[in-house]
């Protein structure tokens, strides 16, 4: 591992938000270089630069040959396991197994992954930034390029203004979206926001009126297209309700918490709303990373507006604690 970057899901699993076999090592958002390679493995080759893949793409399976579709089955996202695909952890500590997170586990020096679950990518590519387009970069712009399919002039509203939600306003800017309404309860974030596309910026504590009202108001009767990147379920209706009832499109985006079921009244998509949800943007690994790391490096869209924080390994507590506090968007950790 080259560089990793400190995602929301990683500290949901700290926090307890997402149960996982313990002991286990995090991370799962990096770039790195191959060291060695097993005697069946193909498609890279010792010295290569590589972004590792949460989302497999193993080519083989109907959800991979599905062109709509990238939660490849051999990733059981639903039930994690905590092991590599054929049911074993490679990592070890005085004579026990450790367990693995999405196949990955990249807060480390060194991992092993699935060929499957790995990419080659531009060896000129900077690693400390291209790591982003393993997780927070795909899964947001691909949300709203990919996922939602934002169209010219529409008007959006984004629920949630960390490291993924600045990436799906970049997406809806791309997309040719007129309007773009940013929701957080940090107005600190709000001058970032418009940075990276946003048109306007709300604070749900502004106003009595619950955030859906305000938004249907602000758009003349619905948004067109609605992103939560949050995690939590009054913002996951919340973002639905906004979107317009006829023909408006909502997008999951952020990891809600397990252990709870979430309620809404149907009534809500029965006249023409549609509600999505997806991983990764919608984006299947292997045949997508290589490709974006190269719109990267031809200036289509820009990393370092989301990178607040460049930290050593070592100071990984002191980059949780800016997640948790607001204080960064996006922490990259260098070995």
């Amino acid at each position: 591992m080259v560089a990793t970057g400190i995602c929301r899901s990683d500290d949901h699993m700290i926090s307890g938000q997402l149960a996982l076999p313990l002991p286990v090592i995090l991370g799962h958002e990096a770039a790195g270089i191959v060291e060695s390679i097993g005697d069946e493995v193909t498609t890279v080759k010792p010295g290569d630069k590589v972004i590792p893949l949460f989302l497999p793409q193993c080519g083989k399976c109907a959800v991979c040959k599905h062109p709509e579709s990238n939660a490849c089955l051999k990733c059981k996202l639903t039930v994690p396991q905590g092991t590599m695909q054929d049911g074993t952890t490679r990592f070890t500590c005085r004579g026990k197994p450790i367990y693995q997170f999405a196949g990955t586990s990249t807060f480390s020096e060194y991992s092993v992954v699935d060929e499957t679950s790995v990419v080659k990518i531009d060896p000129a590519s900077p690693l400390e930034k291209v790591c982003l387009i393993g997780c927070a970069f795909s899964t947001g712009y691909g949300s709203a390029v990919n996922v939602a399919k934002v169209t010219k002039g529409s008007t959006c509203a984004v629920f949630g203004l960390g490291g993924v939600g600045l990436c799906v306003i970049m997406g809806c800017k791309a997309a040719g979206a007129a309007r773009i309404i940013a929701v957080d309860l940090n107005k600190d974030k709000f001058a970032k926001a418009k940075e990276v596309g946003a048109t306007e910026c709300i604070n749900p504590q502004d106003f009595k009126k619950p955030t859906h009202e305000v938004l249907k108001e602000m758009s003349g009767g619905g948004v067109d297209f609605s992103f939560e990147v949050v995690g939590r379920y009054d913002t996951i209706l919340s973002a639905l309700s906004c979107c317009h009832e006829a023909y408006g499109v909502s997008v999951i985006v952020g990891q809600p918490p397990g252990f709870q079921d979430l309620r809404m009244d149907p009534m809500l998509l029965l006249t023409g709303r549609t509600w999505k949800g997806a991983v990764f943007g919608g984006y299947k690994g292997k045949d997508s990373v290589p490709k974006l790391v190269a719109d990267f490096m031809a200036k289509k869209f820009p990393l370092d507006s989301i990178i607040t924080h460049v930290l050593p390994f070592e100071k990984i507590n002191e980059g949780l604690d800016l997640l948790r506090s607001g204080k960064s968007i996006y922490t990259i950790l260098t070995f």
